[in-house]
C-alpha cells in the first residue's frame, strides 16, 4: 500500500479538521485512483469505504429504475462520500460512482465510526459536510423544478469547474443528460446558446470554460448557497 504524504491533504474537508482529528484517520487513510464509472457506493449495498476525493468528481445518483435515474448531487475535493455512515446507517438507496476521474484518498467505514466515536469535535464536522450537501441536494432540486435547461447548465458547469480547477471539464452531452435530467437535444441547444454567447467552448469529449462571470450571470440564483454553506461550515 502507498504510504500517505504527512503534507496538508488535498481535500479541503480532510485539511479543515484539527491535526488531532486528522491523525485519528491519516493511519487508515490510502490513496487511491478514482477511474470514469467507478463505484464508490451501489446502490442498497454496505458501504465498506468512506473516499475523500483530491481530484475528480462523484455523482451520486438517484435510482428508480435503469430508465430513470438522475444526479442528485456531485462531491469533489470538498467533501466525502459515505454520508450514511455519518448518519449511522451503513447503506444508501442511491448510487455513487465517478464521472470525471481523479485521484483521493479512501478509508474502511468501520474506521470511520471508530474515529468519531472517539472524537466529538471529528464527528460534527463531518456532520456539518452532511449539512453542506443536504442543502445542495436542495438546491438541485430547486434548479431542476425552476430554472430553464441553460440555467442549470450553467450552474452544473460551475460546479464542476470548482472541483476540476481546470477550464476544460470532460463532459459529453449523454452524461450532462443524465446529470441535468432532461433529453440530450436539450442539452445540446443548451450548450449551443452558451457557445453563441462565447461563455464557452467544445471540444471532443469536453466543455471549455472562456467566461467564469458571463456563466455565473446565466446560472442566476440557482448557483452560490451551497459554496456558500460550505464556506460558514467547513471553512
Amino acid at each position: 500500500m502507498l504510504a500517505v504524504s504527512p503534507s496538508r491533504p488535498r481535500n479541503r474537508l480532510l485539511a479543515a479538521l484539527s491535526q488531532a482529528d486528522l491523525d485519528l484517520l491519516r493511519p487508515h487513510l490510502e490513496p487511491v485512483p478514482l477511474t470514469i464509472r467507478m463505484q464508490l457506493e451501489p446502490p442498497n449495498r454496505p458501504i465498506n469505504h468512506v473516499y475523500f476525493p483530491e481530484i475528480g468528481i462523484a455523482s451520486v445518483v438517484a435510482v428508480q429504475s435503469k430508465e430513470a435515474q438522475v444526479e442528485v448531487g456531485l462531491i469533489g475535493s470538498e467533501g466525502m462520500t459515505g454520508t450514511s455512515v455519518v448518519l449511522g446507517d451503513d447503506r444508501s438507496p442511491h448510487s455513487t460512482y465517478m464521472q470525471v476521474a481523479g485521484e483521493g484518498q479512501r478509508i474502511p467505514a468501520s474506521k470511520v465510526r471508530e474515529a468519531m466515536k472517539t472524537s466529538a469535535s471529528l464527528h460534527g464536522m463531518f456532520l456539518r459536510s452532511v449539512q453542506v450537501f443536504m442543502v445542495q441536494t436542495a438546491h438541485t432540486a430547486i434548479a431542476n423544478a425552476r430554472a430553464k435547461v441553460d440555467e442549470r447548465l450553467a450552474r452544473w458547469l460551475l460546479m464542476a469547474h470548482d472541483r476540476v480547477r481546470d477550464k476544460r471539464l470532460p463532459l459529453t452531452h449523454e452524461f450532462l443528460a443524465l446529470m441535468l435530467g432532461v433529453r440530450r437535444a436539450g442539452v445540446t441547444e443548451a450548450v449551443n446558446s452558451l457557445k453563441k454567447q462565447k461563455l464557452i467552448d467544445t471540444g471532443r469529449g469536453e466543455i471549455i470554460v472562456l467566461d467564469r462571470t458571463g456563466i455565473e450571470r446565466i446560472a442566476r440564483k440557482s448557483y452560490g448557497t451551497p459554496e456558500a454553506e460550505f464556506k460558514r461550515l467547513i471553512g
